[in-house]
């Protein structure tokens, strides 16, 4: 099994909120997490459940209230509680009656917090924790140092050098635990194909009603030739004879279930020729390419599509370190209307800046720090650092404050 660096954060949350709502994709691993700390805090303390279960989903169903009031007198860990978020309004009830740190742990393979059909918040009774796809880090069992060195305003360093050949395994492979374990890359594409299957059967539908379910796993496949493209919702919806209102609300549905996700541009009040467009990226790029049928082969011939998985790739695993940082993070891209862009744009809480701009290449010249400079030109005193990621040798200043730095250093 490999190492979830997120237990720890769930571990804390669960010693003072009474609620606590791990969320992620579906078969990221947030059972196996969950059943990992009932033993390790004791099995006897807990009563799990699961709404996957059709009998316990209807008893909960049918009445929820008097679902969670008869609920055991122990710790109570529910699974896959998107199926009915009815449920929170219940247990803000049974938290406001006895307000226990730890009481529920809940998991959830679509963000509840965003669902129409919830009608109550569990604001300041409950902390939620994401749970992604596997980090390259935990796949590799090392401790995640990249953003903290850059953070710290510190050019990270790495012996793994010359990571070609394994990135275009792990691009095709992608880091859902299951498909990583089997023999093949055609075996793990089949588990990818399967996993869309049951999405798009059960999983959106149970979310809400949509007009053209058929369409759904169209827009998704869309989605995975846009990823890391600029988001054209009326592009998107031509291609699906959908109106603007109704591919945003599919797109919506997409996000919910952790899917996608559409990366804000970064903005400045003092500066007006910025392009406010949001990025889209797929979660795991072995899900873009079972959709896109792109193996290991057809992706040493399509260099552009490379590149794009490549970019989705850093930045899902920035995204995931970044759960494990102490300090709130958001995430941008950067576009001006000379379409000069920086893949990420990182800024904490203070509005510092962290600018990373990925390139597959293993050469590189002053050319390729075009957008880290101009960047570095707008946000003024508040860039403090950027990194061009690239399959070479050494990490080596390209002046002042800007590094190029081997993509092996993201999980060193």
């Amino acid at each position: 099994m490999y190492p979830r660096y997120s237990e720890l954060h769930v571990k804390e949350a669960l010693s003072d909120t009474p609620v606590v709502f791990i969320m992620g994709p579906r078969q990221t691993g947030k059972t196996t997490l969950v059943k990992t700390l009932m033993d390790e805090m004791g099995a006897e303390q807990w009563t799990y459940i699961t709404l996957d279960d059709q009998a316990q989903f209807e008893i909960a169903q049918a009445d929820p209230v008097g679902f969670i009031r008869n609920l055991p007198a122990t710790r109570i860990a529910l699974d896959e509680v998107q199926r009915l978020p009815e449920l929170f309004v219940s247990i803000k009830q049974a938290v406001d009656e006895q307000r226990t740190p730890g009481r529920f742990l809940l998991t959830g393979s679509a963000n509840a917090l965003l669902l129409p059909r919830l009608s109550d918040s569990l604001a300041g009774r409950m902390e939620s924790v994401r749970l992604m796809t596997l980090s390259e880090c935990e796949i590799q069992g090392q401790q995640p140092t990249f953003l903290s060195k850059l953070l710290n305003r510190e050019a990270p360093s790495t012996q793994s050098i010359r990571v070609r050949e394994h990135i275009l395994n792990r691009l095709v492979t992608g880091c859902f635990p299951e498909p990583l374990q089997r023999a093949s890359e055609r075996r793990s594409q089949a588990w990818y194909q399967q996993y869309l299957s049951t999405l798009v059967q059960r999983d959106i539908r149970d979310l809400t009603h949509i007009d053209h379910p058929d369409l759904m796993g169209k827009l998704l496949k869309l989605t995975a030739f846009y990823a890391g493209k600029l988001v054209n919702l009326t592009e998107l919806g031509g291609k699906l004879g959908l109106d603007r209102l109704t591919i945003k609300k599919y797109m919506a549905l997409l996000e919910q279930l952790f899917l996608v996700e559409q990366l804000p541009a970064w903005h400045s009040n003092e500066y007006k020729r910025l392009v406010k467009t949001p990025k889209l990226h797929s979660v795991d790029t072995g899900l873009m390419c079972a959709v896109r049928g792109l193996n290991r082969d057809r992706l040493l011939k399509q260099p552009g599509d490379f590149g794009l998985l490549l970019e989705t790739f850093v930045y899902n695993e920035l995204r995931k370190q970044a759960v494990w940082v102490d300090e709130p993070l958001s995430f941008y891209h950067y576009r001006d209307k000379d379409k000069v862009e920086v893949d990420v744009i990182i800024e904490n809480a203070m509005g510092d800046c962290f600018a990373i701009e990925v390139k597959a290449a293993a050469t590189l010249s002053a050319k390729d720090f075009t957008g880290l400079k101009r960047f570095q030109s707008v946000a003024a005193d508040r860039f403090k650092i950027g990194i061009l990621l690239y399959d070479g040798d050494h990490t080596t200043a390209f002046g002042d404050n800007l590094y190029a730095v081997p993509l092996g250093a993201l999980w060193a």
